[in-house]
Parts: C-alpha cells; sequence; structure tokens
C-alpha cells in the first residue's frame, strides 16, 4: 500500500480516535495546505492547543524541597543540620514543599518544543511560533525523555486538558530520529512505518467502533484453545484485535494492515493464508468454549484497500468469515460510514 497517499487529515482523525480524543478531532482545520505531513498537522494542532493552556495557566503541583537557610518554615532536617554544622552559621536545613510550575507534565512539553527546533527540515513559519511558545517556559527544566518518562504522568480532574498535549509529546518523542552527521533532529516517515500504522489502524477501529457504534460491547478478549494436554501454556496466546457483541450476534475482528490482502502464487492471486487460518482458530475455540451460546459468531478480516475493494463473504467448517477493505484516501464520511455498514450484519 502506498501509505503516503492517505490524507494527512484522514491520518490525524485516525490518531483522535486511537488516542480516545474526539472532542480535539474538530478543534482546528486540518486540511491547509502548509501541513505536508502529519508532524506539521500535529505540531500546528500542539502550538494552538499551548495557546489555550498559556492563556488557562501552567498546571502547578506541590515540590519538595531542601535548604539551609536562617529563616525557619516546614520541616527541620536536623541530621543534615548538624552534619554541614549550619548552626554555627546560624542557619538551619530546612524541607518544605512549595507550589510551582516546574512539573513533569510541562517539563515533557519544554523538551518536546526544544527538540522541534532542532528539526531540520521543520517549515520555517511553524519554527517562528515554536520559538514564541517557548519563551513562555523559561522556568520550566529541560529533561531527558525516555519512554518511561510517559507513564510516569498522572493525569486527573485538575489536569485532565494535559492530555492531548501530551499524546502528542509522546508521538513526536517516538518518531524523532538523530541525524548524527549533523546533530540536528529528524522525523521518520510515520506512514512507511509499517509497525505504527498497524498499530495505530487496529486502535483507531477498536475506539471507532466504541465511539459511534454504542449497541455494541467492544472489547479485546482472550480465547482459549479447546485442548487437552500436560502444559496448555505453552500454546500460543489467542487474543483479538476486536470483539463486538450486541443482543442478536458477536463479531471477532482482526485488523490487517499490509501492503496487500493477496499474495501471488503462479500468477493466481489469494487471499494470505495464515491471517485465515488465524481467523478461523479464534472462530472455531470460541465457538467450542462457548457452545452454549446460541449467538452468531462473524470472523472479519479487515485491511486498508490497495488496489481493489473486497467484500468477500464465506462459511468455513460453519463459521461465518468476512473479508473486507476500508478506503483510508476517501473522505473522512465514506471511511465512517463503510465501517459502519461492515458491523451492521
Amino acid at each position: 500500500m502506498e501509505y503516503t497517499k492517505i490524507p494527512v487529515k484522514n491520518v490525524y482523525y485516525m490518531l483522535c480516535y486511537a488516542w480516545n480524543r474526539l472532542q480535539e478531532k474538530e478543534f482546528v482545520s486540518v486540511g491547509q495546505e502548509q501541513d505536508r505531513d502529519i508532524y506539521h498537522l500535529l505540531t500546528r494542532v500542539l502550538l494552538e492547543q499551548l495557546q489555550s493552556l498559556i492563556k488557562r495557566g501552567f498546571y502547578r503541583e506541590y515540590t519538595e524541597l531542601t535548604e539551609e537557610t536562617a529563616s525557619l518554615k516546614g520541616k527541620i532536617n536536623f541530621q543534615d543540620s548538624i552534619r554541614k554544622l549550619s548552626f554555627n552559621r546560624s542557619k538551619m536545613v530546612i524541607q518544605y514543599a512549595e507550589l510551582n510550575h516546574d512539573t513533569l507534565h510541562n517539563r515533557i512539553i519544554k523538551t518536546t518544543l526544544f527538540n522541534l527546533l532542532h528539526v531540520k527540515d521543520l517549515d520555517p513559519g511553524l519554527r517562528d511560533q515554536v520559538i514564541r511558545i517557548y519563551s513562555y517556559f523559561g522556568e520550566i527544566s529541560l529533561i531527558s525523555l525516555n519512554a518511561r518518562i510517559f507513564t510516569e504522568v498522572r493525569l486527573h480532574r485538575s489536569n485532565k486538558y494535559y492530555g492531548f498535549v501530551l499524546d502528542i509529546c509522546k508521538l513526536f518523542y517516538d518518531c524523532l530520529l538523530m541525524n548524527e552527521e549533523e546533530s540536528d533532529l529528524k522525523f521518520m516517515d510515520f506512514q512507511r512505518n509499517h509497525q505504527e500504522m498497524a498499530a495505530l489502524f487496529e486502535s483507531f477501529v477498536r475506539n471507532f467502533y466504541r465511539a459511534e457504534c454504542t449497541e455494541f460491547k467492544v472489547t479485546r478478549e482472550v480465547i482459549y484453545w479447546d485442548a487437552e494436554g500436560e502444559d496448555l501454556s505453552l500454546l500460543p496466546r489467542m487474543e483479538t484485535d476486536i470483539s463486538l457483541e450486541c443482543d442478536s450476534y458477536k463479531i471477532i475482528m482482526d485488523t490487517k494492515f499490509y501492503h496487500s490482502a493477496y499474495i501471488q502464487r503462479y500468477d493466481l492471486e489469494k487471499l494470505i493464508s495464515g491471517n485465515l487460518y488465524q481467523i478461523f482458530a479464534y472462530l472455531n475455540n470460541y465457538r467450542q468454549a462457548n457452545h452454549a451460546n446460541k449467538k452468531t459468531v462473524i470472523g472479519i478480516l479487515l485491511y486498508p484497500k490497495v488496489d481493489k475493494e473486497l467484500d468477500l463473504t464465506y462459511v468455513i467448517k460453519g463459521h461465518p468469515l468476512n473479508v473486507y477493505t476500508v478506503d483510508l484516501n476517501k473522505s473522512w464520511q465514506s471511511i465512517h460510514n463503510r465501517l459502519i455498514d461492515i458491523v451492521n450484519i
């Protein structure tokens, strides 16, 4: 599949669904010509979000500070005061809590802006805006970003408005590469990164159905092997990408972000056998484990459209199994309608 043909706007909408940020989906106009890739669009979104954040005021937290001073406040640290002989200088070592803006949330944002200033191919107009926004973070510390830091951020009712901004910062962290020759940063080609796009496609489809098809219970679920033996834990784990269940039927869906739904064999196109075996194993083992459940269980393989649209329907060993494509190059309304139609069986 030629990933670069997916409109930037559609990639943005997919990210909003994947991140559960549907309120932000319409936050800005995403059809502007200057957004030549998803990174420039997200930089513009980030800057607009930060302008709102600055007007609202930075989130503050209490920070534990230690200081040797003649002014007593907080709690005296006698051990350090004696060790440093502070009393000879008419001082004591004290510990106290102070509200300030130098929180992990703001440090991540400032460091992200700092990194954006070192992206060689960033649009000059956006760079100027980054410089202006960066100036508001003068009292915030720069940090060394890593994947663990993003898991340590705590969002709650008082600071949940940081969530979307931090999602963008995390994507920028994941996709920034160092140019070792010139000490500049550059973004990887997001749409040509198969692993990233496959994960995005799966998360987008799952959260789309959660948001848009409320008649279904949408989950990921583990399906257990209908097997006997000495150590069943050695069997591969079967976990669905997406399970949808309503009053009358259940769907087990696997999303496959492949270059093609076919392979060429002896000059003939054939569906990818491994994908069919996988979804069939899910259906067969689920039915055996839930034989008392009389609901119809339908398997769906969902691919992005490459060269042709697929609407294939099979019954294999009594199991309904459908193969569909969705064209990510079309208008967002067309994508929306197609995904709805797929599950309205």
